[in-house]
Parts: structure tokens; C-alpha cells; sequence
């Protein structure tokens, strides 16, 4: 997948809502959703707030952008995240049919590629990494050191 010069307009706004889960005490990851160059939905993770382990940002920003479009699918939709997605998040992104994936920072402990060597997606999702990497790494990196 080509790097768009909207990418990293996108991944900052994904990065701020990143912000928000931080100061709400959560683990800083965020996600929007875009289609057609517009914002469809954003989210962040609200498993603490909501008492629920499936409230990642990513299945936050399917649900609202479902909700938005009145469809249970998100075909030619970019769905840019902070962190790598998790195998339950790749799932949902499967299913929703979403066509790109941009995450900004790898997860070597929870992310999808580490657990989907044959990969979970087709050759019709394209991914692209390390969008704005080193700001995405650097905010899950304060927000785990002032836990310890």
C-alpha cells in the first residue's frame, strides 16, 4: 500500500484520541475510521470505563462506524490504529470488511502478526506499519512507565 500524505493527518487524529484513553487512566490506543477521505468514526479504549475486555479501540470505531453508515460492512474503508491490532480486533476487521489497515506501533506481545504467521486477511486488505511509529510507541511507553 502506497503512503498517502493523508496518513499521517489520519494517524494524528487516531493518536489523539490515543490521549484521551491515557487520561481517562486506559491503555493509550486509538482508531479511526475513514472512508472517501472523511472521518466515519473514531474511538479509543475504554475497557476500564466500560468493564469489558472486547472495548478496544478498534471494535469501538466498527461499532460506530456500522452504526453511521447503516451497514454491517465497511468495504474501501481505512481503518487507521495506534497500535497493532490484537487477534479479536483483526477478526472483527476481517468481517467488517474493512480494505486497509494503518497502525502506527507493532504489538510483539499481543499483536496479530505475532500469533497469525499465515495471516488472518486476504490479498484484498492491504496493511501498512509504522505510520508515525516512534509517536505511537512513545505514548504507550509513558503511560506503561508511570504504571510501574
Amino acid at each position: 500500500m502506497q503512503i498517502d500524505k493523508n496518513d499521517d493527518f489520519f494517524m494524528r487524529v487516531a493518536l489523539s484520541e490515543a490521549q484521551k484513553a491515557a487520561e481517562m487512566g486506559e491503555i493509550p490506543v486509538g482508531a479511526v475510521l475513514v472512508l472517501e477521505n472523511k472521518i466515519i468514526a473514531k474511538a479509543h479504549n475504554q475497557t476500564q470505563l466500560l468493564n469489558d475486555s472486547t472495548a478496544h479501540a478498534e471494535m469501538l470505531c466498527i461499532t460506530a462506524a456500522c452504526n453511521n453508515l447503516g451497514s454491517k460492512y465497511l468495504t474501501n474503508s481505512t481503518l487507521y490504529i495506534t497500535l497493532e491490532p490484537c487477534i479479536m480486533c483483526a477478526g472483527a476487521i476481517k468481517w467488517a470488511q474493512i480494505s486497509n489497515i494503518i497502525y502506527g506501533a507493532s504489538d510483539l506481545k499481543g499483536g496479530f502478526t505475532t500469533f497469525l504467521k499465515s495471516g488472518i486477511y486476504s490479498e484484498k486488505i492491504k496493511i501498512n506499519s509504522n505510520i508515525l511509529q516512534e509517536e505511537c510507541s512513545e505514548i504507550l511507553k509513558k503511560f506503561f512507565k508511570g504504571k510501574r
